[in-house]
């Protein structure tokens, strides 16, 4: 069994404000994203458009926070937060979904590029490359906080997390900012300048982010992904196949088109 490494999730503080490390992790995506996107754009030849992928990110990213902040009160809570609608902008007592963010995200970006005249499907391909860093940082952003453990384990790196009782648990935060988030990353990188048809790239990442987050979902601790269909299958779970639905219609519209 490993200690868990307790870390104060607030950085510092002064007063009533505080700066966490989980707020930290977006900072850390957004810039990071904004780098290596630049770098593509810089191997296409194309720097000229740094200043419509600057306005974009920013837009994707506000679009990603209210998205990410709806998608955890509704998706999971809904009889809560329709009670206690007050309490929904609180962003600051946690509760972020992916799932939503990915929604915001891509709605905003959209609607940006649409309103440019630009074609979605290019930038999509493009953004998506850097995506799954966000998703590592995310998911280490949830280890500090000590939320998100996994289910009891007898395994030698098993921790004892401060919020799971003094059972050892799956660390499975780690488990998926290093599959979901580094891995899959390096696997878009590794294929960022395929000649694949427009959009084929935002579908892989849909896929496979779908097929490994519904897999990884067995070992999360049923709290905030509470069962729904069968008596096993997670809210996560059941957005999960939405994914790999949606990014499976999207492949089969390209290759139709």
């Amino acid at each position: 069994m490993l200690t868990y490494p307790k870390i104060d999730p607030v950085i510092f503080k002064v007063g009533p404000f505080q700066i966490r490390w989980y707020g930290l992790m977006y900072l850390l995506s957004f810039l990071v994203a904004l780098f290596l996107c630049r770098y593509q754009l810089k191997e296409r030849g194309r720097a000229e458009l740094y200043p419509l992928l600057e306005n974009l990110l920013f837009y994707s990213f506000i679009g990603l926070v209210v998205g990410a902040r709806l998608g955890f009160c509704f998706f999971y809570y809904p009889d809560y937060f329709l009670t206690h609608p007050w309490e929904i902008p609180a962003v600051w007592q946690g509760g972020m979904s992916f799932h939503g963010g990915a929604i915001g995200a891509i709605l905003t970006g959209y609607f940006y590029l649409k309103k440019k005249g630009e074609h979605f499907l290019y930038w999509a391909d493009l953004v998506i490359v850097p995506a799954p860093l966000g998703l590592f940082f995310g998911r280490i952003g949830n280890f500090i906080n000590g939320e998100i453990f996994g289910k009891p384990s007898n395994l030698p790196w098993a921790m004892v997390f401060p919020e799971g009782g003094p059972i050892p648990r799956h660390p499975v935060q780690l488990y998926e900012s290093l599959v979901t988030g580094l891995f899959l990353f390096l696997l878009l990188w590794s294929i960022r300048n395929k000649p694949w048809k427009e959009g084929a790239k935002l579908s892989f990442f849909l896929i496979v982010y779908g097929i490994l987050r519904f897999l990884f979902e067995f070992l999360r601790e049923p709290g905030q992904s509470f069962s729904l269909l069968f008596g096993w299958m997670t809210m996560g779970q059941v957005l999960c196949l939405g994914m790999i639905f949606t990014g499976s219609l999207l492949l089969f519209y390209i290759h139709r088109k």
